[in-house]
C-alpha cells in the first residue's frame, strides 16, 4: 500500500522469514559461519537456539536455499508429531517410499545414506521449533545419528529452537542425545541502537530505497528501546510506522509516529510514555538522557538565578558573579534566541551532558 509513496519496489519490514531480506549483522555472521563450518565438516548434531523473533528460521532458509546440488535436504516445521508421522515426513522429503515398518524404513535409510556418503554427497535434516519435539521423537533422533561410518557422520542434522531447547536437552532421560552435540550457535537480538539503525537502512536499500533515512534517529532510537532489539518487532513496528506515514502524508518517519504504532502494538514501555518529543535531527544521535520535563525544569532553574544574579548586579556593582555564564549578552533582542542558546550552553558546555546510543 505505501511502496509508491516510500519509492519501494518490495515491502521491507513483513513478518515472513524472506532469506532475501537477510542482514549480515555481527550476531547474524556468526551464527551463518557456525552452521556452515558444522555442516561443511560433518559434525553430527548442531543446535540452533535464540529467542523468539531473532531470526532463527530465515538463517535456516538462508542455508537451505545456498546449499550445493550435492546437498539433499529435509526440513521439518512442524514438530508436534508421533514417531510414525516423524518417520513419514522425513522418509518422503528423503525420497524413501517402498518400506511397511520401522525396520524395513531404518535398512533401505542406511542403505540410501550410505550410498550417499559413498558417493561423496551429503544429507542433511534440519527441525525447526525443536524444542516442542517430544522426547520421544528425539530420542529417534538420537538413534539416526548412528548412520554413521568410523570416520564419518552419515547424516546432518540441525535442532533449532527457543531456549526451552536447553532446558528440554538437560533432561537426564535426554543426557545421550546432549552428549552427541557437537556445536552449539545462539541467535542474538540486535544489541545496539546503531545496528537497529543499519538493520533498518539495509531493508529499506534491498527493497529498492534510495532515501536510507525515513526514519528519523529519534525514531530508531525509539524503535530499539520497544523492539529490545528483537528483529521481529523491529519489522512489525516499522512496517506499521511506515502505514501510518503514508495516511498521514508523512514522508519521514518521526518519532511521534514510533511511539503511536508500538502503544497501539502494546510495544512501548511504560519509561517512555514521558520521553522528550523528538528533538531536530542535528541535536540527535540517540535517546537523551533527561526527558523534556527535566531539560525544562534546568533552563527555568538557570533563567531564576541568572535573573537574580542581574538583580544583585543592579544592586551592587561590586558583584559580577553569575551562576551560569554565557557567552550571550544579557540584552540580546530576541528572548527565544537567548533561551534556547543559553539552554544549549547549560547542556553542552557546563553540565556536559551527552547523547547516549540507546536504552539498555
Amino acid at each position: 500500500m505505501y511502496k509508491e509513496f516510500y519509492g519501494l519496489t518490495e515491502e521491507p519490514f513483513t513478518l515472513t522469514p524472506n532469506p532475501s531480506f537477510i542482514v549480515f549483522t555481527p550476531s547474524y555472521n556468526e551464527v551463518l559461519a557456525s552452521l556452515y563450518y558444522g555442516l561443511e565438516n560433518a559434525k553430527g548434531l548442531i543446535v540452533l537456539m535464540g529467542e523468539v523473533g531473532t531470526g532463527k528460521t530465515t538463517a535456516l532458509r538462508w542455508i537451505l536455499k545456498r546449499l550445493d546440488s550435492s546437498v539433499l535436504a529435509a526440513y521439518v516445521f512442524n514438530p508436534r508429531l508421533s514417531i510414525d508421522e516423524f518417520y513419514h515426513h522425513v522418509t518422503q522429503m528423503l525420497g524413501i517410499k517402498e518400506w511397511n515398518n520401522k525396520a524395513e524404513l531404518l535398512n533401505v535409510m542406511g542403505r540410501v545414506l550410505e550410498e550417499r556418503h559413498r558417493r561423496g554427497l551429503r544429507t542433511v535434516l534440519i527441525i525447526d521449533e525443536a524444542h516442542e519435539l517430544s522426547d520421544y521423537v528425539l530420542e529417534e533422533i538420537r538413534l539416526l545419528l548412528n548412520f554413521e561410518s568410523d570416520n564419518a557422520k552419515h547424516l546432518q542434522i540441525i535442532l533449532a529452537g527457543q531456549p526451552e531447547l536447553r532446558e528440554k536437552l538437560n533432561q537426564a532421560n535426554l543426557r545421550q542425545l546432549k552428549q552427541r552435540v557437537a556445536l552449539r550457535c545462539k541467535m542474538h537480538a540486535l544489541p545496539t541502537v546503531e545496528e537497529v539503525e543499519d538493520y533498518i537502512t539495509e531493508r529499506l536499500s534491498i527493497a529498492g530505497s534510495d532515501q536510507p533515512n525515513i526514519f528519523t534517529p529519534g525514531a530508531v532510537d525509539l524503535l530499539f528501546q520497544c523492539s529490545e532489539g528483537i528483529p521481529r518487532q523491529i519489522n512489525n513496528l516499522c512496517d506499521n510506522a511506515m502505514l501510518a506515514g503514508y495516511a498521514a502524508g508523512e514522508q519521514v518517519i518521526g518519532r511521534q509516529i514510533i511511539e503511536e504504532v508500538a502503544d497501539n502494538l502494546d510495544l512501548l514501555p511504560s519509561m517512555t510514555n514521558s520521553v522528550a518529543a523528538e528533538q531536530p535531527v542535528e541535536n540527535v544521535g540517540s535517546a537523551r538522557i533527561l526527558t523534556a520535563e527535566a531539560r525544562e525544569e534546568l533552563w527555568n532553574n538557570r533563567n531564576r538565578l541568572e535573573q537574580k544574579n542581574n538583580s544583585n548586579s543592579n544592586s551592587n556593582s561590586s558583584s559580577n558573579v553569575k551562576p551560569f555564564q554565557t557567552n550571550a549578552p544579557a540584552s540580546s533582542g530576541n528572548s527565544s534566541n537567548l533561551k534556547q542558546n543559553t539552554f544549549d550552553e547549560v547542556n553542552d558546555d557546563l553540565l556536559e551532558i551527552e547523547e547516549v546510543g540507546g536504552f539498555y
